[in-house]
């Protein structure tokens, strides 16, 4: 029976994330224009835009070579494998053992590295832009994940995200102070990662594309469509991993249907919303950051990373 509840939770899970993807990037969006007094386009015309996507021909630029065709794939295929792994409603799904933060990790900066390679296989000037600023926000956004994973393995023990998730239940080791200043640097590395928030839409005002647009200016048709599903994919993962380790509360296990799983599903969409109203109101808060200030901020999280680590260590120390 666990078998099967792990099986049948894991495979609502993931058309979840994948279902609720676009709507919830358009959400974003629509929150975004709503706070900044603008209409904005309801969040379901992100599944028309991509349905319209899908229909037109796909047209590479004569210069490219297999990197720029595979370069959507790779980036998609990726974000999708890194939101199997993430949970959202219910732990103890199928893949809560391979649910490594590092692997995780490692499947984003695939799918930023598969994003920056076609860019600059295009050889245009703009995407050539775009993906020299991705890969310097990376050298920041990087080393303050990996030092939240850091902290969360000496804290408890355990980089598995399904095993945190449970530890971090109210009730069990969640009261550290260490895990407060652990969330600045993971949410900073998540803005300056998926294309949205005040940190990954900075531009001059000379250099009017954003990071994503840059990186996919010379892609049209099913890639472009399948770059802005991955993209949407891995703005849920993003958010559902922030939930499972700092908002851990009501995800239910596997095998608490079905009362459970109700309950896990209604405090995971309260999450998302929250978690998407928050980025949509940083964002028009602070508008947008000039370029030179953006190594500041996620230098200042780095710093916060840092902290968190020393705080557990020395605690480890004095234990």
């Amino acid at each position: 029976m666990t078998l099967l509840s792990g099986l049948v939770a894991q495979a609502l899970h993931l058309a979840l994330m994948l279902g609720l993807a676009p709507g919830l990037a358009g959400f974003v969006r629509w929150l975004k224009a709503r706070l900044l007094h603008r209409a904005g386009p309801p969040p379901r015309l992100a599944y028309r835009d991509l349905l319209r996507l899908m229909r037109k021909q796909t047209v590479r630029p004569q210069s490219s070579s297999f990197v720029f065709a595979a370069a959507p794939v790779v980036a998609t295929a990726a974000s999708v494998l890194a939101a199997a792994l993430v949970p959202s409603f219910a732990r103890g799904m199928t893949t809560a053992p391979l649910a490594d933060l590092l692997l995780i990790a490692g499947l984003f900066a695939l799918a930023r590295s598969a994003l920056v390679l076609g860019a600059m296989d295009a050889g245009s000037a703009v995407g050539g832009i775009g993906a020299s600023r991705v890969a310097a926000y990376a050298v920041f956004a990087e080393p303050a994940t990996l030092l939240v994973v850091v902290t969360l393995a000496v804290l408890l023990g355990t980089t598995n995200l399904d095993q945190l998730t449970g530890l971090l239940q109210p009730g069990g080791v969640a009261a550290h102070a260490p895990l407060g200043l652990a969330l600045a640097p993971l949410v900073a590395s998540a803005l300056a990662q998926v294309g949205v928030g005040p940190i990954a839409g900075a531009a001059s005002a000379a250099e009017p594309a954003m990071l994503f647009e840059a990186l996919t200016l010379e892609h049209g048709g099913r890639d472009l469509a399948l770059l802005e599903f991955g993209a949407a994919v891995r703005l849920i993962t993003w958010f559902s991993l922030i939930a499972a380790l700092f908002l851990p509360a009501f995800t239910a296990p596997a095998a608490a249907f079905p009362l459970g799983w109700l309950i896990g599903l209604a405090a995971w969409a309260v999450k998302l919303t929250v978690l998407a109203g928050a980025v949509a109101l940083a964002e028009a808060a602070m508008a947008r950051l000039g370029v030179a200030r953006v190594p500041g901020v996620l230098g200042a999280a780095i710093v916060l990373g840092l902290l968190a680590a020393a705080l557990v260590a020395l605690g480890e120390g004095l234990a």
